[in-house]
């Protein structure tokens, strides 16, 4: 099977390196990767611990179908308590990564404890090192895979880090690997940083365990490249736009967050667009995308690799943005664009490498910028806190220079670096942070798509469309077109996309498949590659154990149904216009029916019948 059945746990605070035999019994109910280290997680540690302090852990882990030729197979997860949150952490990465840790030998890194000094982990199969990284630290992520590559001369070395916002506390930093791939949601990169684990450096050999069937394995792999390449969105509007393809058609929908939430269109969304990403530009006559690029084993490619326009602003002092690198998608243009009003393209590209190369979250990172920008609309903030930024909506030149003050946690910065709860909370002004559970809000505007507003508020790790992407159904049409505007039907809607999440986050594919492919699809795959005997109907009520499980943790960690909540600007105030034009989001209606369904109690905890249901402990 494809698992090494092998765990590497590290403690830093002593220098100690480990193997021990991975939990299969575990793996068997919690598929992997998302499912697998949550369990481990909320076993090893105290949910209300200090997420920044040592009793804290953080764990990489791989999911089966990691590294093997499934499509889409790269995936690894970082999960631990989130800083930003409370919550329980779990962020995705794709890239190359995933699949080294694979090769060389291991399922999860389990990292515990505090190192006294800057270290980073070197892992060469079995041969596993404790590096003092004094030279790496205060360098961003860039100059320390740079640095890395240089002292090891590997160019296959796969490498993960934490850049200077995540030494400096910024509560959203993430991990980055292979340049601007990252786990990117929810802070797991202040955990690393705060262990004083600069980066991990890791190269395999040893290749995949053995596929149980290989020929059934490739035929379902075979089937489901198929499905992929022969889907509209998967085989034609990601490859070419990626993830931007959805900019224009959620503007038009009534449902993209512009100006902290205050408006639900952006008039300039069409020049921050994946379409005008492909247009000449009038500096060079070249388009600022460059060209697409895949993660490992992926047929889709929906990465996007741009440069910034020579001579723009934004780079006349950082020549070292001329060359090209990872992209806008969707919601780093949207944090930048719309939620800003910002509709210079160049300006987005340029503030997005910035979040690549110092680890930042582009989505709390832009929706914090945007509750800054009201903050000092009203007087709250002035010319004395941001260090003389104009930080008015719609400044390109403001964006840049805060975005540079956060990446180096310098001056007003280090305000941004708190998130927008807190940020708002220092300002006076908690209204105005555009958050759940202390998490920003993605790209799509609740009033305008009734099943992400439930989706947010109920969302284990804070505000997130992907545990449960709800605009599949009511905007896409997929698997079934549902009414975006309508709060009924929504409850079954969003738990079945929250428990359909869970378990993909577990296998170690990534959830853009789900574009074309069911369970279903999935299951076979599986089941060729581990001998195991994963339906669609079990791989369902795995997520659904991931997610009692996760929400356990929560209410552990103090987090209750009081904190399923959304902002009062979403469910007071109206759309001014678009097809959602005069609604609110209606959670009230929906979040009683969702608690049902659940088998939860009216507080929102799960009911003894329910955990005893899904083998979960007292």
């Amino acid at each position: 099977m494809t698992w090494n059945n092998k765990v590497l746990r590290i403690n830093l605070s002593k220098g100690e390196v480990k193997d021990e035999p991975l939990n299969m019994e575990w793996a068997k109910q919690y598929i992997g990767q998302r499912g697998l280290a949550s369990k481990y997680l909320a076993e090893e540690i105290d949910p209300r611990c200090d997420a920044l302090g040592p009793e804290n852990k953080l764990i990489f882990v791989t999911g089966p179908l990691t590294g093997t030729p499934a499509s889409t197979g790269a995936r690894y997860s970082v999960v631990t308590k989130s800083p930003l949150t409370g919550t329980i952490a779990c962020s995705n990465s794709g890239g190359y990564l995933g699949p080294e840790i694979k090769y060389a030998g291991w399922d999860m890194i389990i990292l515990e404890g505090e190192s006294p000094e800057p270290v980073y982990l070197y892992i060469e199969n079995e041969r596993v090192e404790l590096v003092p990284a004094g030279e790496l630290w205060g360098k961003s992520v860039w100059d320390a895979d740079r640095w890395l590559h240089n002292k090891y001369q590997d160019p296959q070395l796969r490498i993960a880090a934490v850049g200077r916002s995540a030494e400096q506390g910024c509560l959203y930093a993430s991990i980055v690997n292979d340049l601007h791939r990252a786990a990117g949601r929810s802070g797991v990169g202040t955990v690393m940083a705060a262990k004083k684990l600069k980066a991990i450096a890791i190269r395999g050999t040893r290749g995949l365990g053995n596929i149980h069937d290989p020929k059934a394995f490739m035929q379902a792999v075979s089937a489901g490249k198929k499905i992929l390449a022969e889907n509209e969105v998967t085989g034609a509007a990601l490859p070419k736009f990626g993830t931007q393809v959805l900019m224009n058609v959620i503007n038009e929908v009534g449902a993209m967050p512009t100006r902290n939430m205050r408006e639900v269109q952006f008039d300039g969304a069409s020049k921050i667009s994946g379409e005008a990403m492909h247009e000449p530009r009038e500096a060079d006559q070249k388009p600022n995308l460059v060209t697409n690029i895949a993660c490992g084993s992926c047929t889709i490619a929906c990465g996007r690799i741009s440069t910034v326009a020579p001579g723009h602003f934004t780079i006349k002092h950082s020549p070292q943005y001329w060359g090209a690198s990872g992209g806008l998608e969707y919601e780093s243009a949207w944090a930048m664009g719309s939620a800003l009003g910002v509709d210079d393209l160049d300006a987005l590209t340029y503030v997005n490498f910035l979040c690549n190369e110092d680890g930042m979250d582009p989505i709390s990172f832009g929706a914090t910028v945007a509750a800054a920008m009201e903050l000092y609309e009203t007087d709250a903030i002035t010319k004395r806190e941001t260090g003389g930024i104009d930080l008015r909506f719609g400044s390109a030149e403001a964006l840049v220079e805060v975005g540079k003050l956060t990446a180096r946690g310098e001056g007003f910065g280090k305000d941004i670096g708190l998130g927008s709860r807190r940020l708002c909370e220092k300002y006076g002004h908690p209204e105005f942070s555009m958050s759940v559970k202390s998490q920003e809000f993605p790209a799509y505007d609740p009033r305008g798509i009734q099943g992400m507003g439930l989706g947010y508020a109920t969302s284990n790790r804070g505000a997130c469309h992907l545990r449960g992407y709800t605009v599949s159904s009511e905007i896409m049409g997929v698997p079934e077109k549902t009414d975006p505007l309508t709060p009924e039907g929504k409850p079954k809607l969003v738990k079945a996309a929250q428990d359909a999440a869970s378990a993909v986050d577990s296998t170690g594919l990534c959830a853009f498949s789900t574009f074309a492919w069911t369970l279903d699809d999935i299951a076979p795959q599986l089941n060729a590659a581990c001998g195991s005997d994963w339906t669609g109907e079990k791989l369902m009520e795995a997520g659904e154990r991931i997610w009692n499980l996760e929400r356990d943790f929560n209410l552990a960690a103090g987090i209750t149904g009081k904190d399923d909540n959304l902002p009062e600007r979403l469910l007071k105030e109206a759309a001014k216009t678009g097809p959602a034009k005069g609604k609110v989001n209606e959670l009230s209606k929906m979040m009683p029916e969702y608690y049902q369904l659940r088998g939860w109690t009216p507080e929102g905890v799960p009911t003894e019948e329910t955990r005893r249901r899904l083998g979960l402990g007292a």
